[in-house]
């Protein structure tokens, strides 16, 4: 008796191990997700690591291939629907540390604790990294644009939502010009530099009107059912900021954008959301 009451303990904490290992597979967070080996994949159309073959190098990344909401996407005025009231994004950034990193396929800033998080739908999603691409992975109208910024945040839960800031040639961005030194640094190296204290909140939207859609990441994975806001106002940036960017891809390609994405159904809005007046 004794020994198989012994052996229904040990067969209880062997089901209680393995139901822990599978909770965590199932709740790790979707940004751990995110690929940062440039070698696993490129932007060379119709090369091996392409975008037309993402959703074949790996299993894991069958999304690229077979989801039906991907990114990005032309976001065309005959197909957006107009919200009119005060949308439901919150935005609330920081001065923080950050480390800055050149990924191969981008250069991304990584954000420390404390730069600040946005609120959609009443739920609060952490400000994770900034990464940009050029040129712009969204189109508006069939527009492509010089650069685009993608703001990445990511909720308790896992749950992913991007802000998309679109550039065109003009004045130098405030915020690039800022990490000017820090990218020169390390834009032919896989190295990564901290910076203290750099302000986030030179990032926040200057518009109160934005797109939003239900999309993907647009990297491998391509995990779906990311919440997308674009920034309807363009911002500006000179051709010396886009090529500090610009040499962190290692291809023959000299772009980090994904072509465009079938649209299948989905909605695409532009809201008007409420900013609060500084006093």
């Amino acid at each position: 008796m004794k020994g198989l009451n012994m052996e229904k303990k040990l067969s209880f904490q062997v089901m209680l191990c393995s139901f822990f290992c599978a909770f965590l597979l199932v709740s790790r967070p979707a940004m751990s997700q995110e690929v940062e080996d440039e070698s696993e994949f490129n932007y060379e159309e119709g090369g091996e690591k392409g975008p037309a073959n993402w959703g074949n190098l790996k299993q894991e990344w069958r999304k690229c291939k077979t989801g039906t909401m991907q990114s990005p996407i032309d976001l065309s005025h005959k197909r957006v629907q107009i919200i009119p009231y005060f949308g439901d994004l919150k935005i609330y950034y920081n001065p923080s540390n950050a480390t800055l990193k050149n990924r191969g396929h981008d250069i991304m800033l990584k954000w420390g604790d404390g730069a600040g998080y946005i609120e959609v739908n009443g739920t609060q999603y952490v400000f994770k990294q900034c990464h940009w691409h050029s040129p712009s992975e969204h189109t508006v109208n069939g527009q492509t644009f010089a650069l685009e910024a993608h703001l990445v945040h990511q909720s308790q839960n896992g749950s992913i939502a991007v802000i998309g800031i679109l550039y065109r040639i003009g004045q130098p961005d405030p915020f690039l010009s800022l990490i000017k030194d820090d990218l020169e640094e390390i834009s032919y190296t896989n190295e990564t530099k901290e910076i203290n204290t750099i302000d986030a909140s030179l990032l926040k939207m200057r518009s109160s009107l934005y797109y939003r859609y239900i999309g993907s990441l647009t990297t491998p994975p391509c995990t779906q059912n990311v919440i997308w806001t674009i920034v309807r106002q363009v911002w500006t940036v000179t051709p010396e900021q886009i090529e500090l960017l610009r040499v962190a891809v290692h291809d023959d390609s000299n772009t980090n954008a994904r072509p465009l994405q079938p649209l299948n159904n989905r909605t695409i809005q532009l809201q008007p959301r409420y900013i609060k007046k500084e006093n």
